[in-house]
């Protein structure tokens, strides 16, 4: 059984979010811009914000309008199933 193909807006969003995770976009850091996202990733404006919306939904990132996207949050980590807490 083959796995269903993922969108470009959440293979996006998953890229950003490990981008976070790994904490070259640490929190308080803003986005790219949209047109900057575009070349950067190789994507459509479209596309990029639907991954902004995906990372909103997460929590990862805020938007203020006409300040730009920023940061306000890390991915969570799974819990690690030997701590026994």
């Amino acid at each position: 059984m083959t796995a269903p193909p993922r969108y470009e807006y959440v293979k996006l969003a998953d890229a950003i979010a490990a981008e976070i995770a790994a904490g070259k976009l640490p929190q308080g850091a803003a986005l790219p811009g949209e047109r900057a996202m575009t070349e950067l990733y190789g994507v459509s404006i479209g596309t990029v914000r639907r991954a902004v919306v995906e990372l909103r939904k997460r929590g990862l990132v805020a938007t203020l309008p006409a300040k730009g996207t920023y940061v306000i949050g890390t991915p969570e980590s799974p819990a690690d199933p030997g701590s026994g807490d």
